[in-house]
């Protein structure tokens, strides 16, 4: 993989594709982070996403990729990722990452929120904390973005972030290993690997019209993980408990265009101190 992958760019046209795809899967989080409720299945949300893209003249990603059976992963708790939809009931104070993708005219869109059922007030602090490590290290690594860096060194920026939330909440935090964010575009996973960790090899070299979905996956444990018999459902080793945020980035001449938040990234990209660049 090293020194191999490729950072394809994107013309400004096909950047605002994408941002359609975008505003899709932005949009349909934004309505699920409304509707997950106690008593609420996952399968629930996830016919509630298929008929929201659906009527966004849009696809979802997932359902039938690779043979997945949903149009959203809905990963709870101890689930880190690719959680398949069904008929487990939420309850106050679960931890529940949801991911999501979207196709509008051949160009992806994926992104993924985690939240907790019943809102902080039934969550367990660390809990909390997790979720907003993992949120901060997401930023932190958009901010890194920029033309003339190696893909790769987005690693190190996401991994001092959470080591300093992991100082400053005085929690032991794990980075899953051997799940990465990645490139998308006319296919929802690309080149190139987008890491969560410190790696040598700076990667192929960011460009104006590269675009990347950037997904930091964190745990209140060990970076280990295992997968379920279903052969979808990846859950922490330890049973602890597991985070995950991303969103798909566009390198632009002004800065980054966040594409899969529903403002672009306005807000979140000032707040971290990086030029917002979106496309007329």
């Amino acid at each position: 993989m090293f020194g191999r992958e490729k950072l394809p760019v994107k013309t400004p046209e096909q950047v605002l594709l994408m941002r359609r795809a975008g505003l899709v899967v932005g949009r349909c989080l934004e309505l699920l982070a409304g509707r997950a409720s106690a008593g609420m299945t996952t399968g629930e949300l996830d016919r509630v996403a298929e008929e929201f893209i659906r009527d966004q003249g849009a696809t979802p990603s997932f359902l039938g990729y690779q043979g997945f059976p949903g149009s959203l992963c809905v990963s709870v708790n101890e689930q880190v990722v690719h959680g398949i939809p069904g008929d487990r009931a939420l309850a106050d104070g679960d931890l529940v990452s949801i991911d999501c993708g979207a196709i509008v005219d051949g160009w992806h869109g994926d992104a993924a929120i985690t939240l907790i059922v019943g809102g902080d007030a039934a969550a367990r602090p660390e809990d909390v904390a997790l979720s907003a490590a993992t949120r901060r290290a997401l930023w932190a690594g958009i901010a890194a973005l920029k033309p003339g860096v190696g893909i790769y060194e987005l690693g190190s920026v996401i991994q001092d972030s959470v080591e300093a939330s992991e100082l400053e909440d005085e929690l032991t935090y794990g980075i899953v290993d051997g799940y990465t964010g990645h490139g998308i575009g006319t296919s929802m996973h690309m080149e190139p690997t987008v890491f969560n960790e410190r790696v040598r090899p700076r990667g192929p070299v960011v460009r104006t019209g590269a675009t990347v979905a950037i997904e930091p996956m964190v745990t209140l444990g060990t970076h280990e993980s295992r997968e379920l018999d279903d052969e979808w459902t990846v859950v922490t080793q330890d049973g602890s408990r597991s985070a995950h945020w991303e969103h798909t980035v566009a390198v632009t001449e002004g800065g980054v265009w966040v594409l899969t938040a529903v403002d672009g990234g306005e807000a979140d990209l000032a707040q971290v101190g990086a030029a917002y660049g979106p496309l007329a």
